[in-house]
């Protein structure tokens, strides 16, 4: 039986109002087990602790302890790989030959080591060296900051769900942005595992990683259209 808490500002948590829907082998329509039943009000939730974390927290700037984030996480999910397989092959239905490929160990051994090494070589800063303003001999100095967007709503499919997740939020993160995720109701589990071990095996600061699961097309409009989001990543299938 998969993890059935979301994780919400650095908690993992049941629905608001208690109420769960059922994870279901598409191969077998077997009842895998019951998931959090996440409502608009728990993506609120979700959503205001997601900015909150990145107006009051050290993330946007702190590249030290993102990258020492990033690499308690990675740990962290390799240490649960084969649980992670067992539920992709129950949840997605995908053979398990293909999760040894991109479905989930190829992602899982780049898709936050990557970014996690670019944090040292992006170029943050550039200096687009003096120039003449307007002609009339007033030399100035300008120079381009990139800086993270902010919240970033993530919307992911059922069909290669873990790979999706990850390819998403290591970019993301690696930035110093914030983010909430909505995994597909088909394929739940690998989001809340997620959500575990963020929450019992990293340092990352409550907020920044936010998980709200739901079987209601409701919650994703709200993350879609929060004023509050700053970014929407979605992928569809």
């Amino acid at each position: 039986v998969g993890e059935n808490q979301m994780l919400i500002d650095g908690r993992l948590v049941d629905a608001e109002s208690g109420a769960t829907f059922d994870n279901v082998n598409p191969a077998t329509e077997e009842v895998l087990g019951p998931v959090a039943d996440g409502s608009p009000a728990d993506m609120a939730r979700a959503v205001d602790a997601a900015r909150r974390a990145f107006e009051t927290t050290g993330w946007a700037s702190d590249t030290e302890a993102r990258k020492a984030c990033l690499d308690q996480l990675q740990t962290a999910i390799e240490s649960e790989q084969e649980d992670l397989r067992q539920e992709l092959v129950a949840e997605a239905g995908t053979p398990a030959l293909i999760t040894y490929g991109p479905q989930l160990d190829a992602p899982l051994r780049e898709a936050l080591r990557w970014p996690r090494d670019m944090i040292d070589e992006f170029e943050w800063s550039r200096s687009l060296g003096p120039k003449d303003a307007m002609g009339v001999g007033y030399q100035t100095e300008r120079e381009v900051w990139k800086e993270p967007v902010g919240v970033v709503g993530v919307i992911v499919p059922w069909n290669f769900p873990i790979e999706i997740i990850l390819n998403k939020l290591g970019p993301l993160l690696a930035m110093g942005n914030t983010c909430v995720l909505k995994p597909a109701p088909d394929t739940p589990w690998n989001a809340t595992r997620l959500g575990r071990l963020i929450a019992e095996e990293t340092d990352i600061p409550p907020g920044v990683v936010n998980i709200v699961t739901s079987a209601d097309h409701l919650v994703g409009e709200v993350l879609s259209t929060s004023t509050e989001v700053d970014m929407v990543a979605f992928t569809g299938s």
